[in-house]
Parts: C-alpha cells; sequence; structure tokens
C-alpha cells in the first residue's frame, strides 16, 4: 500500500510544518517525525486510523498527530491524504 497526499492536503501539511517551525522549530521536528511514523504504518496497517466521529457515515479515516488531524481514504492500492486541519478546526 502506498501513501499520497492530494495536493491540498500537502500544502496544508507544509503549512503546519511551517508555522510550528516559526513558532518552535524542535516542535516541528518532532511533528514531522511522528507524521512519518504514522504514515509508515498506515502503508502496512490502512485501516488502523480511526473513523471520523463526525461523520462516521462516510469512507474517510483520521489519523491524530500532535493537534493535527489528518483526514484520509483508501482508494485501491493507495492511502490518500485528503486533509489535514488543526484539531480547533471544525470539519464539515
Amino acid at each position: 500500500m502506498k501513501v499520497r497526499f492530494t495536493l491540498s492536503a500537502k500544502t496544508q501539511f507544509l503549512s503546519a510544518l511551517s508555522y510550528s517551525r516559526k513558532d518552535k522549530p524542535s516542535a516541528a521536528i518532532i511533528f514531522r517525525n511522528k507524521a512519518e511514523k504514522i504514515l509508515r504504518r498506515l502503508e502496512d496497517f490502512p485501516e488502523s486510523g480511526r473513523i471520523i466521529p463526525e461523520f462516521p457515515e462516510l469512507p474517510y479515516r483520521e489519523v491524530i498527530i500532535s493537534s493535527y488531524r489528518l483526514f484520509y481514504k483508501i482508494k485501491d492500492d493507495v492511502v490518500w491524504i485528503v486533509a489535514v486541519w488543526h484539531g480547533a478546526q471544525i470539519p464539515r
């Protein structure tokens, strides 16, 4: 299984890293390392993320890394990261 980001999710992820780096560079490194570890886990265990509590009927799942929620969908042999939101954001 491969893990891929949509263009918008990649932009959101990089923005989160950039924001974190401005505030505290060491936090950005920790966030990136945790993200790499969890994304590697999704390659082997794509359903290890939880169903999104606000939308249990949708075919999306999420993993939480620090204060960020990474939303994803499994399609064929790819785990598509479709959004990266701060935990304070309310999903629509």
